[in-house]
């Protein structure tokens, strides 16, 4: 990410400075030790400061283990709305690298929280509104990728009457944009799918001076820890640097085409470990005479394909609508179901709108997963479907 500055920030770092004769406290946040991205914020009081511990409430995972290795199809539509921008999360499928999870909150987010083992991605589907962090406010709308580094405290507020429908991802690891749109220096290249410009920070500083009783709630060592604080923890005057949440709509991606068929990582969005997100948009598909507009099949022998459907019509794919969820896993092969190639050629664009998640370790799957699960997809590329189909393909 660039280099942003909000508020009042000092000539020289690690250097008094002060606010009406109160000396601030200067807080580095960074990334692996003190060897990679950081920020710095300079808070009215410290922010080690707590009046009370609260409870530490382990992570349960529902694991649903199916009986059949095949691939899936879940439709993310009958998910209940409820809760609020965190307690709403459902989560469906996961490994040591990354989770997914489907929320559609409802409620007012009361306290503060802030995930302390990992970044997160939430992809507005749809709704909006504004992420309010110590970094300061960020609004966000439909179609917005919200990146959140680890270590920021936050809170959000839901635009009213709007119905909010999210794809939330955490990882233990740190979200960036791929390597090979950067130069050395850090600066997007010429021939990356998007610039800085796209990439929108906190718009405004939020510096709250107050006493009385706040909660915030840290993940932690795959729990939930709870504290109670005297003092507003937006009580932050000035911060630069490289590390702040952001937003990035996905209408700003700028796809690429070519010849012939442009595989999945001219897609890439961002990196993370083990894993990619990619983000496919409307876009003119190859313009050769001889050209299959359709993804050739291909075996994903070391990594889990799993997309997300937001919009527009997805050539590849029969049956699958808006708000379903594939996950062709390692060790299959997949791609166009019988007749669509056919159907695809001398097409000249498409309107498809998807966001795919590809990871590089096995996924495990959740009772969600299992109560969303079409059993009936595995069979889909078979032209005349077995009576047993469903039988053979659920638990």
């Amino acid at each position: 990410m660039r280099y942003v500055s909000l508020g009042d920030v000092p000539a020289k770092r690690h250097a008094q400075t002060r606010r009406d004769g109160t000396l601030l406290t200067e807080e580095v946040l960074g990334y692996e030790g003190f060897s990679g991205n950081e920020s710095i914020l300079y808070h009215l009081h410290s922010p080690c400061r707590l009046s009370e511990v609260g409870e530490f409430t382990p992570i349960v995972r529902e694991e649903w283990v199916p009986d059949a290795h095949v691939h899936r199809l879940a439709d993310a539509n009958p998910v209940d709305s409820g809760g609020d921008a965190i307690s709403g999360r459902r989560l469906l499928m996961f490994n040591h690298d990354i989770e997914a999870s489907i929320c559609k909150p409802t409620d007012a987010h009361e306290g503060f929280y802030r995930n302390g083992e990992g970044d997160e991605v939430v992809y507005i589907h749809r709704g909006g509104g504004v992420l309010h962090t110590m970094f300061g406010t960020v609004p966000f709308r439909e179609k917005d990728y919200v990146v959140i580094p680890r270590g920021t405290t936050h809170r959000w507020r839901l635009d009213e009457g709007v119905e909010q429908f999210w794809v939330c991802f955490h990882t233990p690891g740190e979200i960036e944009t791929p390597n090979r749109y950067r130069n050395r220096y850090g600066q997007l290249l010429e021939h990356a799918p998007f610039s800085q410009r796209d990439f929108h920070p906190p718009a405004a500083l939020e510096t709250v001076d107050e006493t009385g009783e706040w909660t915030v709630t840290l993940r932690v060592r795959d729990g939930l820890q709870t504290y109670v604080l005297d003092r507003h923890p937006f009580d932050v005057v000035g911060w630069d640097g490289y590390v702040y949440p952001y937003t990035f709509n996905i209408h700003d991606f700028e796809p690429k085409a070519g010849r012939l068929h442009q595989p999945p990582p001219a897609h890439q969005t961002f990196q993370g470990p083990n894993f990619v997100i990619c983000s496919f948009c409307p876009r003119m598909l190859d313009w050769d005479p001889q050209a299959v507009a359709l993804p050739y099949h291909h075996s994903n022998v070391q990594s889990e394909e799993v997309m997300y459907y937001v919009d527009g019509e997805y050539g590849a794919r029969k049956g699958v609508g808006i708000g379903s969820i594939t996950l062709h896993p390692s060790g299959l092969p997949h791609g166009p179901q019988p007749g669509l190639v056919e159907r695809s050629l001398g097409v000249k664009e498409t309107n498809e709108l998807a966001v795919m998640c590809d990871t590089f370790r096995p996924l495990k799957l959740t009772t969600l997963s299992r109560d969303l699960d079409d059993p009936s997809y595995a069979y889909s590329w078979y032209e005349e479907r077995p009576e047993h189909a469903v039988a053979t393909t659920g638990d």
